[in-house]
């Protein structure tokens, strides 16, 4: 192992596990009996300067000697087949004009770089690293694992940026999550500066919590430092694996105020490496300048020159792995792994290319010379092998698998530490839902926070809510809107509230839908019990009006009235009463049709034997004349008819009814909050305001008939009652529509069975109970002689 000490600027230890990942690699491979049959591998190491004027110095050493004269060698022993380059894509494109001339294999250890596939323009061009097209996925997914919708992007103003750009803004629609502030860094100092500046206002305005910062050390360096010690405020940084080399020492002079979570390439452990690093000492490689200044400034050696180390005055058992993490890894990095994965790549097809030779070109000092380093190139570019941990080694882009990630976290508790460790993994190739693991108990968040850190432009909508979008605002800002009646969400951040189906309503929470209670008038509450009673109490009053109707039938207020009308009256009314109980209780096809005849029947009856006694008074006062055709009429019992001629034309309606549309058993999942309403449909309304109608035309005719007799002789007349009587009936019938039709439920029933009470006591209060009190109370006013008693009296008032 050869190392030249051209360089400027400091010395970072980190980057020598390069150089001896290369040579474990090497010694690995020419230990190998099966690779490269009497040759050996070696190599020489260089200095990347990354400064345009200075960036061929080295190339031009070690491909023309120190003389540096173009396209001549002073290094006649020279065998370099191929090119190791990194880790920025940028050494690459400064190198790869000038190795093109010769078609100098150069394989590419860094991360992957678009900008380095075109094949027009570096056709000699190899990248080890696998592809980077999952990682905009990966980054993604684990914020939706974190639920972490509102970030802010930090990406470098080069062809990187702008492709991983394009790609998580494509990934975050997808899945719904939104770009805070976006910003784009140049890689020139002043315009950095002032970028700078401007995101560091940005940060602190934002209450995004999550930074996605993607970029190499050319372009995000400053920032990073600038962030790590100025910028408080307990940031989660996504970063990339070229991100990593960003973060110093500086960021952790005040402690973890931010948490960066790395996104590294997922390689297998290599074995025997850490064994390697283990030994490695100057004495095992003298020729190695790094090493040797390594050793001194790590294990305080008593000498150092810059030829020489005196390194026999260090501690006799000193050991990289002495060093702490933050300045030397003994785990293998990426960076490493790409590096031992080039190595066996460029034996693997000189041992190709030399089986197929079938005579080698020259033999100098007994090694194998390749005649030109262009001859490796077709060998490379079809390379195809595992290695030894299993992994396999693709060259070809085509064919390149695309990367796997390790989640690394930075530990720096102690402070100090500067710890790596995993708490996670992302594969493309895992199945849907599988592909990210995470534990969250490694990570170690900033300093004085133990919770997981928020990172959302509005707070989640709970059930009961939905969102509803803020008006110019991305789509992650959003307000919290109550479901309406009866549709709920049972979910967190929905979109929209599901409606409840019919036979369901929401609870009053609007998370859930409950079944709906039938709702009916029964019996058993204390509504319909009390209207039973009422019913009960007018129908037995009835009966008690009856018995005594009987029982005094031969005095005069009885015979005077028509005993056979009252009779028919009465029972009629004692009917109306029962017919109400047909409304209370659940209903069902039987009572439904009943309610509705019934009632339609025994009111007409009721009605027509009101009218009848009211014409019949009628005629009892005009037909005195002997012969006359009043008298005619009363004596044929011609008003009897109207009862059975009414009843017969209300009969004939409720058949057309029946017939037509009858009423049937409906619900009503509407008009009441959480109940369904069982209730009869009336089937055809035209029917039922038919029959209604003709019920009150009949009332009407009764009450004009009875109100133009009010004024005849009222002993013994019900004239004045029948009249009272029916406006009564009609006053309930015409309160009735209004208040029916804006009822609802139970209480639309209980309307009408009120009305069907409060008619039929009207009808019984007006026109009987007053004969019985004379029959019960006043029983001097119920004879002949009371009555002429009454004329007598009435006459000698005015002397």
């Amino acid at each position: 192992m050869k190392t030249h000490s051209m360089f400027n600027g400091g010395f970072v230890f980190k980057y020598y596990q390069l150089v001896l990942a290369l040579a474990f690699a090497v010694e690995e491979i020419n230990k190998d009996s099966n690779l490269l049959h009497n040759m050996t591998l070696g190599f020489d190491i260089y200095n990347a300067d990354l400064r345009a004027w200075s960036a061929f110095e080295n190339p031009f050493i070690w491909l023309s000697g120190q003389n540096k004269i173009p396209n001549y060698t002073c290094m006649a022993e020279s065998n370099f087949v191929a090119v190791l380059a990194g880790t920025s894509g940028m050494t690459s494109v400064q190198i790869g004009a000038l190795l093109e001339l010769y078609r100098f294999p150069q394989l590419t250890f860094g991360a992957f770089d678009p900008a380095l596939s075109e094949h027009g323009k570096y056709p000699s061009l190899y990248q080890m690293a696998p592809k980077d097209t999952s990682l905009a996925i990966a980054m993604v997914s684990l914020l939706l694992h974190f639920s972490w919708n509102w970030v802010g992007l930090l990406i470098s103003q080069d062809e990187n940026g702008l492709s991983i750009l394009a790609e998580l803004r494509e990934v975050m629609d997808k899945n719904k999550i939104c770009v805070a502030f976006e910003h784009m860094i140049s890689g020139r100092t002043l315009t950095q500066v002032i970028s700078i500046m401007t995101i560091q206002n940005q940060i602190n305005k934002s209450s995004a919590n999550v930074l996605i910062i993607y970029g190499n050390k050319e372009y995000l360096l400053g920032l990073m430092v600038y962030l790590g010690q100025f910028l408080i405020t307990s940031k989660v940084w996504l970063l990339n694996s070229q991100c990593d080399l960003c973060i110093g020492k500086k960021y952790f002079l005040l402690g973890s105020f931010h948490v960066p979570l790395i996104f590294s390439y997922h390689h297998a452990d290599i074995s025997g490496f850490t064994d390697f690093i283990r030994e490695v000492n100057p004495s095992k490689y003298p020729e190695d300048f790094y090493l040797a200044k390594l050793w001194f400034l790590s294990f305080n050696c008593s000498h150092f020159e810059s030829d020489c180390v005196m390194w026999e005055n260090c501690p006799h058992d000193s050991s990289l792995e002495w060093l702490p993490v933050q300045i030397f890894d003994m785990a293998m990095s990426e960076e490493s792994y790409n590096i031992y994965n080039a190595a066996y790549a460029v034996a693997q097809g000189l041992h190709e290319m030399l089986l197929h030779q079938t005579e080698e070109p020259t033999m100098g000092n007994g090694r194998w010379m390749v005649s030109s380093p262009a001859q490796l190139q077709p060998f490379l570019k079809n390379i195809q092998f595992h290695n030894l941990a299993g992994d396999q080694v693709i060259l070809d882009e085509k064919r390149k698998l695309e990367a796997e990630y390790d989640i690394l976290n930075i530990w720096n508790f102690p402070e100090g530490l500067e710890l790596k460790v995993k708490i996670g993994k992302f594969s493309s190739y895992a199945p849907h839902g599988h592909q990210l693991s995470v534990s969250k108990d490694m990570i170690e968040w900033a300093i004085g926070t133990t919770k997981t850190p928020h990172s959302v432009c509005s707070e989640s909508c709970g059930p009961g809510f939905r969102k509803s979008p803020q008006v110019g605002k991305a789509v992650c800002c959003f307000d919290c809107v109550p479901c309406v009646e009866d549709e709920i969400s049972n979910g967190t951040d929905m979109e929209q509230c599901m409606k409840c189906p019919c036979d369901e309503y929401a609870n009053t929470e609007r998370y859930q839908c409950l079944p709906k209670a039938a709702s009916f008038l029964t019996h058993e509450e204390p509504l319909g019990m009390a209207l039973d009673c009422v019913a009960l109490c007018f129908s037995t009053l009835t009966a008690v009006i009856i018995g005594v109707f009987v029982k005094y039938q031969d005095t005069p207020i009885v015979r005077a009235n028509n005993l056979s009308l009252s009779y028919i009256l009465l029972i009629a009314l004692m009917f109306c009463f029962l017919c109400s109980l047909l409304f209370i209780g659940r209903p069902n096809t039987i009572t439904c049709i009943l309610q509705q005849t019934i009632f339609g029947l025994v009111f007409t009856v009721a009605v027509s034997t009101v009218l009848a006694k009211t014409v019949t008074v009628v005629l009892a006062f005009r037909a005195t004349p002997p012969g006359s055709r009043m008298r005619w009429l009363l004596v044929s019992g011609a008003p009897n008819f109207i009862i059975p001629i009414c009843t017969l034309i209300q009969v004939t309606l409720c058949g057309l009814w029946l017939g037509t549309s009858p009423p049937f058993v409906d619900t009503d999942a509407h008009s009441e909050h959480g109940y369904i309403i069982i209730l009869c449909n009336k089937g055809s309304l035209t029917a039922f305001y038919c029959v209604l109608g003709y019920l009150g035309s009949l009332a009407l005719a009764s009450f004009t008939v009875a109100f133009l007799a009010r004024n005849l002789p009222d002993t013994f007349n019900e004239a004045k009652f029948l009249t009272f009587s029916m406006l009564v009936f009609c006053s309930v019938w015409l309160t009735f529509l209004p208040v029916y039709h804006s009822a609802k439920g139970k209480v639309m029933v209980a309307v009408e069975v009120f009305s069907i009470l409060a008619s039929s006591a009207g009808l019984l209060c007006c026109i009987f109970v007053p004969k019985c009190y004379i029959i019960l109370l006043r029983p001097d006013r119920n004879s002949l002689h009371g009555f002429k008693d009454k004329i007598h009296t009435g006459r000698k008032k005015p002397s």
